[in-house]
């Protein structure tokens, strides 16, 4: 056991120490003004009110409220030291390094710009230079963290048929995760149901995900239905959600209750 502690420790020094070289003479875009709690929680309160039965809403979001991390120069170090798994503390370093332009750890290792993990989402400081219209990685990331966590984990009661924050299909992960950053940001942009309809058409035609686990023509296809939707945020959770769950839905619901704006 103390050979594998030690071991650790040597393993983890390393990392610290060829981060710290890598990024020399380099910095990343400052963060505003502001503390990370507000910031997170305009960002998430619209989803969580719109995903959450009004009983766990104020549990979920001051749960919620206080995940993000952004990775800076100044809690690099402390990040790396403290992940238990060495993947993990790889990643992150690998997000930090991205955010400075310095070279990354690994030729293939992917350019990050966030990271969700149990209850907490890590976020580089180019989330504040993103030019994209459409993105979000604070939603993006979140909206991961309710598929990763058990109810009991922040305090609500687990049933037979509730296990997790919210019940998303294995494989529709990424596509729930990307289908809620677009319709946050359409939300955000839209000031009425025209505005909002004609940005998820927007949309539809410019999006682009390289992520291969989520196909941009169905998140296209759920954003363009939650944005003629009064509550968009259940038309995605009903489409994320595994077969069962769907086949379930369509049997119970008539065409008249179809919520319209």
């Amino acid at each position: 056991m103390e050979r594998a502690n030690h071991a650790h420790e040597d393993l983890r020094g390393a990392l610290v120490r060829t981060v710290r070289g890598r990024a020399e003479g380099l910095t990343h875009a400052p963060l505003p003004e502001g503390d990370t709690v507000s910031l997170t929680r305009a960002k998430v309160e619209p989803m969580v009110r719109g995903l959450f039965p009004r009983a766990e809403q104020d549990l979920v979001l001051a749960t919620i409220e206080r995940s993000v991390v952004f990775v800076t120069s100044s809690n690099i170090e402390l990040l790396l030291n403290e992940r238990a798994f060495d993947s993990s503390a790889w990643t992150i370093a690998n997000l930090y390094l991205a955010s400075l332009g310095a070279a990354l750890l690994a030729e293939d290792a992917p350019h990050l710009v966030g990271l969700s993990e149990e209850t907490t989402c890590y976020v580089s400081p180019e989330y504040f230079a993103e030019d994209d219209p459409f993105a979000d990685f604070i939603v993006h990331e979140v909206a991961h963290i309710f598929h990763n966590c058990k109810r009991p984990t922040i305090g609500l009661r687990e049933t037979r048929t509730k296990e997790w924050l919210l019940d998303i299909e294995y494989r529709k992960r990424e596509t729930f995760a990307y289908s809620c950053e677009a319709y946050a940001r359409v939300l955000q942009r839209g000031k009425n149901p025209a505005e909002r309809r004609a940005l998820a058409e927007e949309y539809g035609r410019a999006v682009r995900i390289s992520e291969e686990r989520a196909d941009a023509t169905e998140v296209a296809s759920i954003v363009g239905e939650a944005a003629t939707a009064r509550n968009g945020w259940k038309i995605i959770l009903a489409r994320c959600a595994p077969p069962r769950r769907r086949v379930a839905k369509s049997a119970t619901t008539s065409p008249s209750h179809s919520p319209r704006g």
